[in-house]
């Protein structure tokens, strides 16, 4: 038997991403977790992030950000980066995270991401509670050391991805099959 709830943010769990924004002079971070794909071709994302926020501004006066995915090593700096604003300290002092110089983008990445995204803001739809920041996908930055030499593919096994679901933040990584496994004959 389903209970009935209310509607709300029911979509779980969420990829714990670190949004690094401005530019060599003055950057932030801010953690957001209302983010996800958009689009294949051309490369689209999206993050919400409320109007009140530090970030916001700074996103919207560059039109561009980078969305560095987090892992559990990462898990306090990702949290701290979240309750804590950039108009009161500066979070890459506070977490000791390291700021990795754009490629595409005038924003720095985070060193210790094992994916950074560069974005270029196309649109801004106003909502509710947060507004929504559209981007191309103008780069992705990809740490080595999660690089499958076989393959060449990311091994998110090695990665240890932070998600963030009702309020607490979970790792994963157990690999269970790849897309169309499960129609795939055996050899």
């Amino acid at each position: 038997m389903k209970e009935s709830w209310k509607p709300g943010t029911m979509l779980n769990p969420l990829p714990a991403v670190i949004v690094s924004c401005g530019d060599s002079n003055k950057s932030n971070l801010i953690t957001v977790a209302w983010t996800g794909t958009l689009c294949t071709d051309p490369a689209m994302l999206y993050i919400s992030v409320r109007p009140e926020r530090f970030s916001y501004d700074i996103i919207k006066e560059h039109m561009e950000f980078t969305v560095n995915l987090t892992t559990a090593s990462m898990a306090r700096a990702t949290d701290l980066c979240g309750v804590r604003s950039g108009r009161d300290c500066d979070k890459w002092e506070l977490t000791g995270l390291t700021p990795y110089p754009g490629v595409e983008v005038g924003c720095p990445a985070i060193e210790q991401s094992p994916i950074s995204i560069e974005c270029k803001v196309r649109q801004i739809v106003h909502l509710g509670t947060h507004d929504m920041f559209i981007a191309d996908v103008v780069n992705v930055l990809a740490d080595s050391k999660y690089i499958d030499a076989e393959t060449g593919k990311f091994d998110l096994s090695k990665a240890g991805l932070l998600t963030y679901s009702h309020g607490a933040y979970y790792s994963v990584g157990e690999y269970i099959g790849h897309f169309g496994y499960s129609i795939r004959k055996k050899k």
